[in-house]
C-alpha cells in the first residue's frame, strides 16, 4: 500500500516533455521496460525473502524444541555442565548453566529475528530507490 503510494507521488511529480522528435516513443518505451524489470526484481526478492523468513521461522521452532528438550531432560538439581571443582567461579558457572544457557539461546534466536526483519527492510528501501532514481532519469 505504501509502495503504491510512493510510486504514484513519483509519477505526479513527474513532468513530462512531450516533442515531435521520433525517439520520444523508443525513449518511453525504454524506460517503461526498465519499470517493469525493476518491479519483477522486486517481486523476486520480496518472494525470495518471505520465503527465507519461512526457513528461518522454521529453523528456529525446530531449534527451540531441541533445546528446550534438552534442557528439560536433564533433572532440575544436574546442571547441565560440570567441572571437577568444589568452589570459584566454575563452580557458580556450574550451578547456573540452565539459566545461562536458556538466556544464551534467547538472546541468539531474538539477533537472528531482528537481523532477518533489518535485511527485509533494507532490500525493500534500496529496491524503492532504484525506481525512484530510474523514474527521475531524464531521458
Amino acid at each position: 500500500m505504501m509502495k503504491d503510494k510512493a510510486l504514484e507521488e513519483i509519477f505526479l511529480a513527474q513532468k513530462p516533455h512531450f516533442s515531435d522528435n521520433a525517439d520520444f516513443m523508443l525513449a518511453l518505451t525504454k524506460r517503461l521496460d526498465t519499470v517493469e524489470y525493476i518491479k519483477q526484481h522486486q517481486e523476486a526478492t520480496i518472494r525470495r525473502y518471505k520465503m527465507m523468513m519461512v526457513v528461518a521461522f522454521a529453523v528456529g521452532i525446530v531449534s527451540g524444541i531441541v533445546a528446550i528438550a534438552y534442557v528439560l531432560s536433564m533433572p532440575a538439581d544436574v546442571p547441565l555442565i560440570t567441572f571437577n571443582v568444589q568452589t570459584g567461579f566454575l563452580l557458580w558457572l556450574a550451578d547456573k548453566s540452565r539459566l545461562i544457557a536458556a538466556t544464551g539461546l534467547s538472546l541468539l534466536m531474538t539477533f537472528g529475528i531482528v537481523s532477518i526483519i533489518r535485511n527485509v527492510q533494507d532490500i525493500q528501501r534500496i529496491v524503492c530507490n532504484q525506481v525512484a532514481t530510474t523514474l527521475a532519469k531524464p531521458s
